[in-house]
């Protein structure tokens, strides 16, 4: 095809440039350090050896992936929790929020999400209303698996009060290769369900306290889909 031959029907530049912006999601911006990290170290390396080298911009290319934020379409219904990450759900129990939110309510439902290092792990507001309460406690690097990495690992923790008046906890835990949390909303920041707020860096754990009462929608060893899945219809 000669460069005076018009496109194909149906193709053009922008056309495809837009398919390709819905495909390949954007990196979250606490991911750009540890990427840039990545490429210069590739680059370091290709000047050693080419096959490291190599090496070096495939593990970079990992990294940007890891970090990415694709779209969600987060669900309008009333009166229900999304889930705040992708993954697993490993467990549904009854316990205490973490203390140091120093909330005046008891025991709530926790419905806890284990992310593997495939997951995207940008995590997302539950609910909309307001943020009532934030806190972050240094704290272990155990397995995010386990059951213990909600009580002792290094956390950042959220409490929201939705626009139906109903108070919910939702916990960004760090895990075993996670060292570093972020969180970018404060006390007193409107919430809207589904918008990304934080990240974890790694494998680790994301927990939803819900209020008793509340109807869980999924089970354990169940997939979810951050910002999408329902979670739970709230009660209480």
């Amino acid at each position: 095809m000669n460069a005076n031959s018009p496109e194909p029907a149906g193709f053009s530049v922008s056309h495809f440039l837009d398919l390709a912006r819905k495909t390949v999601p954007p990196m979250h911006p606490g991911g750009r350090p540890i990427v840039a990290g990545f490429a210069v170290g590739a680059l370091v390396l290709r000047l050693l050896n080419r096959r490291l080298g190599f090496l070096g911009f495939v593990a970079t290319a990992w990294a940007a992936w890891f970090f990415r934020e694709p779209a969600r379409v987060t669900p309008t219904r009333p009166n229900v929790a999304v889930a705040a990450a992708d993954g697993t759900v490993a467990d549904v129990v009854e316990a205490e929020p973490p203390a140091e939110l120093g909330l005046p309510f008891g025991r709530m439902l926790r419905i806890s999400t284990f992310l593997n290092i495939f997951d995207v792990h940008v995590q997302r507001l539950p609910a909309s209303g307001e943020i009532t309460a934030a806190h972050y406690r240094p704290g272990k690097f155990l397995s995010a698996d386990l059951d213990k990495a909600s009580e002792d690992n290094e956390r950042n923790s959220l409490a929201i009060r939705t626009e139906d008046g109903k108070d919910l906890v939702v916990v960004q835990i760090a895990g075993l290769v996670a060292r570093r949390i972020v969180c970018e909303v404060k006390t007193g920041d409107q919430a809207v369900a589904g918008r990304t707020y934080g990240l974890i860096r790694f494998g680790s754990r994301v927990d939803l306290y819900v209020p008793l009462g509340s109807k869980v929608l999924v089970e354990p060893g169940q997939r979810t889909i951050g910002g999408e899945t329902v979670l739970a219809e709230l009660g209480g």
